[in-house]
């Protein structure tokens, strides 16, 4: 049996330990819910400041010829090596859901004799949404197929236009082979984009390795940008001047400062900025990346597993048999998460809540937990079995207050 102690030693030994410091956290709280939204770093605060106290009040309108406009490439080249990505080929700007709007119309467009989009019956119900309303604007018929991605293989033919997947799932963690879909995506003549909500920032990422057309993802989740911090988009080099940004606006004009009636696409990813970036919040995600500075995402990557081994271990020694695992053992297609399959998941998650454990539910069923290594020690993960330990056994989570669930879980 794993005791606090070991836990305790663990952290000592932690090569990352001394990151924790880097963020401004509530000792009484053990917070594992990172993968919804991480928190606030001391680097963001400053950098926040200095754009609102210097940047916005010294110099007002004058921001966007000292450095604003220049933002959402800037900001793409910082956070290009943690996809695997080369310079010149990550924007950030807008949200999630926008990016992938362009990606999907932008492809679609290069598809036009293909009618089938593929993505995963799993998915984030917001990636099929909006690939269903693009689809919708296609100009001529295109379905979007939501599969089961284990029959991936059987559904790819010369129908498929584009396949859109999450490369770690948002409820079980399983992490999708990135390379290998990517490949047999591309024999069949499709094209591949993937969501990298789950990923950046808690697993390595290759995309040039993997040949990916296009990718999307948050800012907001493991690389702690700040609730609603901007999204990025990739698109690989070979794509760039070929690809159309199908919501086109006036600074990703060639030449936004003309005010041509005509729209003529600037060069390279500045193609897909359409309107003016949220400069603040460009700052607070700014911010937050200068940690990766100090830390490589295999350092990350070896401290998550170790995390989500121990939680995995914990709970099967405390509560034998009162959870399905859900989350995959196996190191090489787990994220950074770990579900727990309970039929009262959501009264244990808010049970836990109440204790300060944050945690959270999705449902129908599930409890999840995320691990971010920057912040999180090895004796928060022994303590928080502990909690659930106490929920389980004094029936807290059949509280009648957990009877109606929250509009927010």
């Amino acid at each position: 049996m794993i005791t606090r102690d070991e836990c305790l030693a663990f952290d000592r030994d932690d090569a990352l330990a001394s990151l924790r410091g880097e963020f401004i956290l509530d000792d009484s709280l053990i917070y594992l819910d990172g993968n919804s939204l991480g928190p606030v770093s001391k680097a963001v605060q400053t950098r926040v400041s200095e754009t609102i106290d210097r940047e916005w009040a010294q110099s007002l309108v004058r921001g966007w010829g000292e450095g604003w406009m220049e933002a959402p490439t800037r900001l793409g080249d910082r956070l290009a090596p943690l996809i695997g990505a080369q310079q010149g080929e990550v924007l950030v700007a807008d949200s999630l859901t926008i990016l992938l709007a362009k990606l999907i119309g932008g492809a679609l467009d290069q598809r036009r004799d293909r009618h089938v989009v593929l993505t995963d019956a799993a998915n984030f119900h917001s990636d099929i949404y909006i690939a269903e309303a693009m689809a919708k604007r296609a100009g001529r018929p295109v379905r979007v197929r939501a599969i089961d991605r284990a029959r991936l293989d059987d559904e790819l033919n010369e129908d498929v236009a584009l396949v859109m997947l999450t490369h770690v799932d948002f409820r079980s963690g399983e992490m999708l082979d990135l390379q290998g879909i990517t490949t047999k995506v591309h024999d069949v003549g499709a094209l591949m984009l993937w969501d990298f909500a789950h990923s950046t920032g808690a697993v390595p990422l290759d995309v040039t390795g993997a040949n990916v057309d296009f990718a999307a993802g948050c800012g907001y989740k493991y690389l702690n940008g700040g609730p609603g911090s901007p999204a990025f988009m990739y698109v690989r080099s070979s794509w760039q001047g070929i690809l159309e940004n199908p919501l086109c606006g006036w600074l990703g004009h060639a030449r936004p400062f003309d005010f041509e009636p005509t729209y003529e696409p600037a060069k390279g990813m500045q193609a897909f900025v359409t309107s003016s970036p949220s400069i603040v919040a460009m700052a607070a995600l700014e911010g937050a990346l200068e940690i990766w500075d100090r830390v490589t995402i295999d350092q990350v990557r070896t401290k998550s597993l170790a995390m989500t081994d121990l939680f995995m271990t914990l709970v099967a020694q405390r509560q034998p048999g009162a959870f399905e695992v859900v989350t995959p053992l196996e190191h090489s297609i787990r994220g950074s998460q770990v579900a727990l399959r309970h039929k009262e998941a959501y009264g244990i998650i808010q049970a836990l809540i109440e204790r300060k454990l944050i945690g959270d539910f999705r449902h129908p069923d599930i409890c999840r937990f995320g691990f971010t290594p920057l912040y999180l020690r090895f004796v928060d993960v022994f303590d928080a079995v502990e909690h659930l330990v106490k929920v389980m056994d004094t029936n807290a989570y059949r509280d009648s207050r957990f009877a109606v669930r929250k509009s927010v879980t």
